[in-house]
This record gives C-alpha cells, structure tokens and sequence, in this order.
C-alpha cells in the first residue's frame, strides 16, 4: 500500500505542477482543503474513488496511472502543440480568413471602403479569443479581453460612421471599463 500511495503522491504533484496550479487552487477545484493535498502529495493519504473519478476526468488520466504507474512528463513538443492551443489558433486565424474573404469580395464588387471588414474582424477574433478562454483559460486574461473587447467594438463604431465630434463615444469607454474592473472583483465561491 505505501507504494501505491508514493506513486499517487509523485503523480498528483505532478498533474498540479503541469498544470501551474497551488496546492490551494487544486484542492479548491476538487472541493477540498490544501491540507488534503498536502496529505496527498506526501504519500500520507490517497482520496476516495469519487475524487480519483474527479481527477482523471479533469486531467485525462486514467485511475490506473494514478495509482500504479509513475505518469511520464510530457516533452517540450507535447507541452507546445497541444490541442487547446492549436484549436484557439485555427479559430483566430478562421476568423481572418473568413475577413480577407469578404474584403476581397467586397473589394472585386467595387466597394470603396472595403478594407473596413479587417477593422470588424477585431471584435469578432476577440470574442472568438473570450469564448476559448472561458473554456480553458485563467480568470485574469478573460479582463484583458473582454476590456479589448469594449474599446474595439468603440473604435469600430466609431470609424464607421465618422461623423464630427464623435469622438465622444470614447468617453462610453471609462464608465464601461470601471464596470468590467468591478465585475472580474467579484469574487465567487
């Protein structure tokens, strides 16, 4: 049994290492404390099978590695390409192709402000970028984006219609900044 659980300790450490996460953090999103973890990572305890469920599902490895098998570190190749990244990336590159596409079509119809289609393609590759990191991504980067979110969809707004003094629209821009700062400040349980 001692063997079992120095495998389970090596390994769980290793899945919360790879995956940048505390001791905090990681017991956090398994309902438990950082002193369970702790326990864990010192080959002292193992979890219930409820919990070994949880963890395999979450980091894709099954229970049998957990408990018998030292799970190997990914190579600097695996850690790179994998498919989170390379889904996200198709996805902004999609959303560019899907803008020269229309420009170009626009373009060939004789449309004189065609190149206007790359300046919606920031929004949209934005929110294409917001819904990834929702998915997989860390709270901190999702403000980021959704403040470049708001600032973009103004600027489209306000290169389309051009009109004088319009320029005012900016000034939307800091009430709905404070509101996104205020909003990521929640803190949820």
């Amino acid at each position: 049994m001692a063997q079992v659980n120095e495998i389970f300790a090596e390994n769980i450490t290793r899945i919360r290492n790879e995956n940048h996460l505390t001791q905090f953090e990681f017991g956090e999103k398994l309902n438990y404390s950082d002193k369970a973890v702790s326990r864990w990572e010192r080959g002292e305890a193992i979890p219930d099978a409820r919990v070994l469920v949880q963890i395999s599902e979450m980091y894709n490895v099954s229970i049998d590695d957990l408990l018998k098998t030292k799970i190997e570190k990914p190579t600097k190749k695996d850690n790179f390409i994998n498919n989170r990244r390379l889904i996200s990336i198709i996805s902004f590159f999609g959303t560019w192709t899907i803008a020269l596409l229309v420009f170009l079509i626009l373009y060939f119809c004789g449309v004189k402000k065609s190149a206007i289609t790359f300046l919606y393609a920031v929004p949209v590759s934005l929110i294409v970028a917001l819904i990834f990191n929702s998915i997989w991504g860390k709270k901190p980067f999702r403000a980021v984006i959704v403040s470049l979110l708001s600032w973009s969809i103004l600027a489209t707004i306000y290169f389309t219609f051009r009109i004088m003094n319009f320029y005012l629209i900016f000034m939307l821009g800091i009430p709905i900044q404070i509101i996104i700062i205020l909003c990521f400040l929640i803190k949820r349980r």
